[in-house]
């Protein structure tokens, strides 16, 4: 029944109140006219009952949903804090085990190192002593090579000198002379 008492008294109201310019003049600089307060209020209710019925119930779950998403990110940040406090205590317990594991392992790697220097120079005194016998060895082989080669390179070399002099030394009177007493020679030994 209100709605037909609203529904007559706009009707009733009319056509505007228009100034001499033709504009439109209302009761208040305001408040808008009562049709239109009326008419605002409907519709306004209207829609804001549309929205709670429908997107209330979206609304709802999207903040509960936000709500649970924030506080699984809260749980797992604690959960997160308590795992690395944890490993914090695990580590400052471990450290006095580092440095003894430090202290072994230093002392196994000087342990390491003095046998490698020992074995490293055990081998290059048994290779020195290989390469200074075989140098001595080659050094001998060569002194008798070169002494043998030195003894053939003079005694051509004298052969040649003893043909050249002889060869300039000799005229053709001595060396038809020399010629004729080695056949006689010849033929006195047959």
């Amino acid at each position: 029944m209100n709605a037909l008492i609203v529904a007559a008294w706009i009707a009733a109201e009319g056509e505007p109140a228009r100034d001499d310019n033709g504009q439109i003049v209302t009761h208040h600089w305001l408040l808008p006219e009562q049709a239109e307060l009326i008419y605002g209020t409907i519709a306004s209710l209207l829609i804001f009952g549309l929205l709670y019925k429908f997107a209330g119930p979206a609304i709802k779950k999207g903040l509960s949903d936000r709500t649970a998403r924030i506080q699984g990110e809260l749980d797992s940040a604690a959960n997160a804090v308590q795992a690395a406090d944890a490993d914090a205590t695990r580590i400052r317990d471990a450290k006095g085990d580092i440095d003894a594991e430090r202290a072994r392992l230093f002392a196994e790697a000087d342990a390491q190192a003095e046998a490698l220097l020992r074995d490293g120079r055990v081998r290059l005194d048994r290779e020195v002593a290989e390469l200074e016998a075989r140098a001595e060895a080659e050094l001998a082989a060569g002194t008798t090579r070169v002494g043998d080669e030195m003894r053939a390179e003079i005694s051509r070399i004298v052969q040649h000198a003893t043909d050249r002099v002889v060869a300039d030394s000799i005229d053709k009177a001595t060396d038809d002379a020399l010629i004729e007493a080695f056949i006689q020679r010849v033929g006195a030994s047959s």
